[in-house]
């Protein structure tokens, strides 16, 4: 990775297309069929963007909020 070159984070892909497919009225589901964040990973590659390093932090409060209300509403009783 360059040091000019940019970067973001693979989960943040994941919460964006869960939430697209969901407004869909899509069923996504996380885990039951492997890990999310590798393909988000590939399609940031794909795309010319490098992964955030995933000691990157924990998540705007916002985007933790978000997720937290996701797993509510999508997973109820896994909290």
């Amino acid at each position: 990775m360059t040091p000019d070159q940019e970067t973001y984070n693979p989960w943040t892909v994941v919460n964006l297309v869960f939430n697209h497919l969901a407004e869909q009225g899509l069923h996504p589901v996380l885990g039951e069929t492997g890990d999310p964040a590798a393909a988000a990973t590939g399609l940031l590659r794909a795309m010319g963007i490098a992964p955030a390093p995933e000691k990157a932090g924990p998540a705007d409060p916002e985007v933790q909020d978000e997720l937290a209300e996701l797993r509510r509403r999508i997973m109820p009783g896994i909290e």
